[in-house]
């Protein structure tokens, strides 16, 4: 069992019942105990009780397996990933008091959301600004989306050096369940 940054280590391996010093051993070295189809003395669960050793007793030798499989991928970061939910490109400016600059925008795929964890500006594929939304309408109307084909006006969160050009792209942060860190 491995994986890239989780190191399994077996301190100690034995045949017989969980012992006294089996618990004491883990409770210097931070371990747990796994037993297979064995049983620890009276005296040692009352040490492991005592000292917060978790002891795992199991009959199935999968169940073993995927449990500690388990407990090492619950020690492993979760890698996250980005998805981009839509982009939008910049066809007029408006500035409106209180609010700022707002870009006159056509969503060219995927949809823009306020849900979105973040929004970029990008100016000739730079990125030169990277935030969160602030205000999305059609017309006059505040919406929680607009999607792709349709025009809105978007407001970038404390950014207002917007031009006509740019393209707003909004993206997600996800787990990535295939990997992690």
């Amino acid at each position: 069992i491995e994986t890239p940054t989780v190191r399994l280590n077996i301190i100690h391996n034995g045949i017989g019942g969980i012992t006294e010093t089996d618990v004491l051993l883990a409770s210097a070295s931070r371990a747990i105990i796994i037993g297979f189809n064995i049983r620890p003395e009276p005296k040692a669960a009352k040490v492991a009780e005592r000292e917060g050793i978790d002891v795992r007793l199991y009959s199935i030798i999968y169940d073993a397996i995927n449990d500690v499989k388990a407990a090492m991928e619950g020690l492993l970061a979760p890698v996250l990933k980005e998805r981009v939910m839509g982009r939008a490109e910049v066809r007029q400016i408006f500035s409106v008091p209180k609010a700022g600059t707002v870009a006159g925008s056509y969503v060219t795929e995927g949809l823009i959301s306020r849900a979105s964890e973040g929004i970029r500006v990008i100016r000739d594929s730079v990125v030169v600004y990277q935030g969160t939304i602030g205000s999305l309408r059609r017309f006059k109307d505040d919406v929680r989306e607009a999607t792709m084909g349709y025009e809105c006006g978007i407001g970038v969160q404390n950014f207002n050096d917007i031009k006509i050009g740019d393209v707003l792209e909004a993206f997600q942060m996800e787990e990535d369940t295939t990997r992690r860190a």
